[in-house]
């Protein structure tokens, strides 16, 4: 509706995710997973003040990537919007599988991604807890690997509500269960064993659709497969998450010769 009545598209991305964020929380309070991960008075501020810093730091240079993609996408989609769209978030979760999967393996990015595994829980308020590097990183080779396929910029946007949605979806904590769906999307079943501490069990690095997980063996759910834990394997690795601004220092710090990049986190 938003493409066909030239809405805004700035505002109407705003305002679905508060209405994605709100109609999740409430979920999580109405059929919770683990009661126990419901975010404290505490940690709904430092999670609040991880999202307003994420927003307000990646905006200026979001606004770039958004103007880039708009310079780069095609005017006149080759192909219908009906068949480009679903087009364009295989290719798209293709290259945010294959983002995140880097992120788990490659020594910087994971001092940028390894941020967001901090929290000893998986719920709606804490995927707003990212390293503003990670966001931009992921965001920006998402959007402009579909914008120089050629891809249009309608398709980029529908494609990134879904995904918007999708990851505040599966990090939700309630007991929402897809059944043989999860063969075909991301799901909070399989997010909660990407975020557990046992690296046999983590995998699951889509996190919109699970296909590339299944393709390329880094799917490991199962009905009632639960995570033993959730968190870092090696806690000391990451600033606290509210220790703010030395998160924000700790990609640029020295670590010691012996670290990995799969240290504290999953690895393929």
């Amino acid at each position: 509706m938003a493409l066909r009545d030239h809405l805004d598209l700035g505002q109407v991305g705003a305002l679905f995710l508060a209405g994605t964020i709100v109609y999740l929380a409430v979920l999580e309070r109405v059929i919770p997973y683990e009661r126990g991960w419901h975010p404290s008075r505490r940690e709904w501020g430092w999670y609040g003040l991880y999202f307003v810093l994420t927003i307000a730091t990646s905006s200026v240079a979001q606004f770039l990537v958004t103007s880039l993609v708009g310079v780069l996408a095609v005017r006149v989609p080759v192909i219908p919007l009906w068949a480009e769209i679903p087009t364009a978030l295989l290719l798209g979760s293709l290259a945010s599988y294959v983002v995140h999967r880097l992120a788990h393996t490659r020594p910087l990015l994971w001092r940028l991604h390894g941020v967001h595994h901090v929290p000893q829980k998986v719920n709606v308020a804490n995927n707003g807890v990212n390293h503003v590097f990670d966001v931009l990183f992921e965001q920006g080779v998402v959007q402009l690997s579909l914008a120089l396929v050629g891809f249009s910029q309608e398709s980029v946007f529908a494609v990134g509500l879904f995904v918007v949605a999708q990851g505040y979806f599966v990090h939700t904590n309630a007991d929402i269960r897809l059944g043989p769906l999860n063969y075909v999307f991301a799901s909070p079943e399989q997010h909660r064993l990407h975020h557990s501490t046992d690296l046999s069990e983590a995998g699951h690095y889509g996190s919109d659709l699970s296909v590339w997980d299944l393709m390329f063996g880094s799917f490991t759910w199962r009905p009632g497969r639960t995570p033993v834990a959730i968190g870092l394997t090696n806690p000391a690795s990451f600033p606290r998450t509210d220790a703010v601004l030395a998160t924000f220092f700790h990609p640029w710090r020295r670590r010691p010769a012996a670290s990995s990049p799969e240290a504290g986190g999953p690895a393929v």
